[in-house]
């Protein structure tokens, strides 16, 4: 699909705009410029043989459109001599979407829009698919993106010294964390899985721990993403319907993947002091290192999200560490303090029908599924919630 090349090509074309003509923010306009350009072109007369080149081509030209403009006494043979755009057949192989990214998490910007303006540039994700992420509405992020690109005009396009690299990391890692997990379970469209943003997120994660291999957080981040994916073989089943993990065939998981994040955790969690990203890969490895999941250590799964519930608490840790806890004290307990909660998100729905149906109210859970199928975005959940919610379902 046009639309994945698209997005795939994003944070190299801004990286080699940004590398060649400075100035991020008029950089990634350019870019999606250019982008729009494609868009409306490539389906009309076909994608060219050299996407990437015809997209560098295309906003370097609209870039030199812009700084004409802002510099109209400058000589117009000079300016062409100077911002020459390279030909549409020359390839462009460095790659420097690691320096891009640092370069986005700018100590200049907050936090919220260090990893705003990253996920946009680097990430590809549009502001609706970064709102979801952040649970904000769609126009807050359209601001934040657009305040950050104001800051960084005139920032330098190269790694940061060394004495800011550790606090630009804290927001890399987030933006690596949630562009993984926006492409292992896409928040809308027709598939589960985005494959393309796993492997990127994966790929700038590697390159990140060879610049940092004792960075404990940064270690944990990159085992709790292979740990995941590698369970992404057995996630659909036929047409695309997720498959919940304890129904999953675990033989068709990654094993050289689950032993290089299994071992990247070990090393971690004994080396450096445990951060939030080591006890989510914690977990994972406990879940992947099971046989079944009926013989998942679950204890062990409830004290650590203890741990990252006093670490890093938020909604969807809070949810997790609930069907932990029906595990190891029963739906009972869980359903209370689910009661207790005051969220408002359709995964509430998910995981109240799935406690009631261990429970013993089938009913109840039915209807818990039907209206989580409502309020998702994601097609092939709704497609599965929907089935769950069906009466007289097998298995019931």
């Amino acid at each position: 699909m046009i639309e994945n090349v698209l997005r795939d090509l994003t944070p190299q074309v801004v990286t080699a705009l940004v590398r060649r003509y400075g100035d991020f923010s008029k950089c990634e306009d350019a870019v999606q410029e250019a982008l729009l350009a494609a868009a409306v072109q490539w389906p009309r007369d076909g994608v060219p043989d050299n996407p990437k080149a015809w997209l560098i081509t295309t906003a370097s030209r609209r870039r030199i459109e812009m700084w004409r403009s802002e510099a109209a006494r400058i000589r117009r043979e000079e300016t062409v001599a100077a911002l020459e755009p390279p030909p549409s057949s020359e390839p462009v192989v460095q790659d420097d979407t690691l320096t891009l990214v640092l370069m986005c998490c700018h100590p200049a910007l907050t936090r919220p829009s260090q990893v705003a303006l990253t996920l946009r540039a680097v990430g590809g994700l549009t502001t609706a698919e970064i709102a979801r992420a952040f649970l904000v509405p769609e126009p807050t992020i359209g601001q934040r993106i657009s305040r950050a690109k104001q800051k960084l005009r005139g920032a330098q396009f190269v790694l940061p010294p060394p004495d800011e690299l550790p606090g630009r990391v804290a927001a890399v890692l987030q933006v690596l964390y949630l562009v993984f997990t926006e492409g292992h379970t896409a928040s809308a469209g027709d598939a589960v899985n985005r494959v393309e943003l796993t492997a990127e997120a994966i790929r700038l994660a590697r390159q990140l721990h060879a610049r940092l291999p004792e960075d404990g957080e940064v270690t944990g981040l990159l085992a709790l993403m292979l740990l995941t994916d590698a369970r992404r073989p057995a996630r659909t089943g036929p047409g695309g319907v997720p498959i919940p993990l304890a129904d999953q065939d675990r033989s068709r998981w990654d094993a050289s993947a689950i032993a290089e994040g299994s071992a990247l955790i070990e090393h971690a969690l004994t080396t450096a002091a445990v951060g939030p990203y080591q006890l989510q890969a914690a977990i994972a490895a406990v879940h992947d290192e099971a046989p079944t999941a009926d013989e998942t250590d679950w204890p062990q799964i409830l004290l650590l999200y203890d741990l990252l519930r006093q670490l890093a608490p938020g909604p969807m840790v809070t949810l997790n560490r609930l069907v932990a806890l029906a595990r190891v004290e029963g739906p009972a307990a869980a359903l209370a303090e689910l009661d207790a909660l005051d969220l408002d998100h359709y995964r509430v729905d998910v995981v109240r029908a799935h406690l009631l149906d261990l429970s013993g109210d089938p009913d109840g859970a039915r209807a818990c599924y039907r209206r989580a199928a409502r309020r998702t975005l994601s097609l092939p959940e709704r497609e599965y919630l929907e089935s769950r919610g069906l009466p007289d379902m097998p298995g019931k």
